[in-house]
């Protein structure tokens, strides 16, 4: 028998929240219409340090949608946290 799966309307959400010592992380799994991205942000105290969005490749839509877990999905989803006065003139002196 021949299973045909129908990604065109398929919808999925998924929402991760890690807390860590003055920060979170939330990642999060959106797929509508069979299309789909991921994103990982990055707060500090309160304040969002950074955002990076990605699209879902459609193999790892399948592996989703049958329930499969992806190991190292996010990985390549890196904030880079933001330069402040401060540390570049940290930098600056350090350079002198």
């Amino acid at each position: 028998m021949l299973f045909y799966m129908d990604t065109n309307k398929f919808n999925y959400q998924n929402t991760e929240i890690k807390t860590q010592m003055g920060g979170k992380l939330v990642r999060k799994v959106s797929i509508k219409n069979g299309k789909g991205y991921k994103s990982v942000t990055k707060y500090r105290k309160g304040k969002n340090m950074g955002t990076i969005k990605k699209h879902i490749h459609e193999d790892h839509i399948q592996l989703i949608k049958s329930g499969k877990f992806i190991p190292g999905l996010f990985n390549d989803c890196n904030c880079k946290s933001r330069k402040t006065k401060k540390n570049l003139k940290n930098l600056k002196n350090l350079k002198n």
